[in-house]
């Protein structure tokens, strides 16, 4: 006869089987969609040729016209980048952002300063940026220093966007754990209300971050798997630029 811990420990070892059951079915079902999937389908894709010869000196002007072109070939969302900060271990920390501008003091993103990525960005300012445009094959990947921008320019940064990204900012404790989703509805309600009754409400913790590459990388894939990689490493008489090995 069992008793009551042998009972609670059968059914734990049930569960447990259970779930490990379930988890390797997902596995299975996620490597046929992973062995279905192609990389860059030829319906939908142009890999365009890319000669590093012709390549501007500094990458600003290359990545202006990788931009132009991402957007001319229909990529939806060729803003959207992948922030890579660390935490105070040490450990890397990565999530999509939206790039609000790239100029000679660096490509911009902004976020609250006492969110993760905030706090993170206080304690070690570097990071890394990598943008990825699969209708065309192409990668862009920055390094550097990361410096917040004057409250100013980050205030009339959030002010040129829409009433969403106010209200946004103004619902504000991002990163923070959330009791409910009836909470965050209070929430971003009041906070909609008064981004359209007052348009100019400043939001104190949002604030406009800049990267200064220290290195910058064109990547354009290749259908034979020669891809072409160009970097750009800036020294202390300006950037130099190389190929490396796909």
């Amino acid at each position: 006869m069992h008793d009551d811990a042998d009972a609670t420990e059968d059914s734990a070892n049930t569960e447990y089987g259970a779930d490990d059951a379930a988890d390797a079915e997902g596995a299975r079902s996620t490597d046929e969609l992973l062995r279905a999937a192609r990389v860059w389908d030829p319906q939908v894709t142009r890999l365009p040729a890319f000669d590093p010869e012709t390549a501007p000196e500094t990458p600003l002007p290359l990545f202006a016209n990788w931009f132009a072109e991402a957007v001319a070939a229909g990529e939806r969302e060729p803003h959207t980048v992948s922030l890579a900060t660390s935490d105070e271990e040490g450990l890397p920390d990565a999530r999509i952002v939206i790039l609000h501008g790239a100029d000679a003091e660096g490509w911009s993103f902004a976020t609250h300063d006492d969110s993760r990525k905030g706090r993170q960005l206080d304690a070690r300012p570097y990071a890394a940026l990598v943008f990825y445009w699969p209708l065309l094959g192409r990668q862009v990947r920055l390094r550097g220093p990361v410096a917040a921008a004057p409250h100013e320019q980050s205030r009339a940064d959030l002010h040129a966007r829409s009433t969403g990204a106010l209200a946004a900012a103004l619902t504000g404790r991002q990163s923070e754990v959330l009791g409910s989703l009836d909470d965050l509805s209070r929430a971003s309600e009041a906070a909609w209300e008064q981004a359209r009754r007052a348009p100019e409400t400043d939001a104190p913790s949002w604030t406009l971050y800049r990267l200064a590459p220290a290195e910058a990388e064109f990547f354009q894939g290749d259908p034979d798997r020669r891809h072409v990689r160009l970097r750009y490493r800036r020294t202390p008489d300006g950037w130099r630029r190389e190929l490396l090995w796909p």
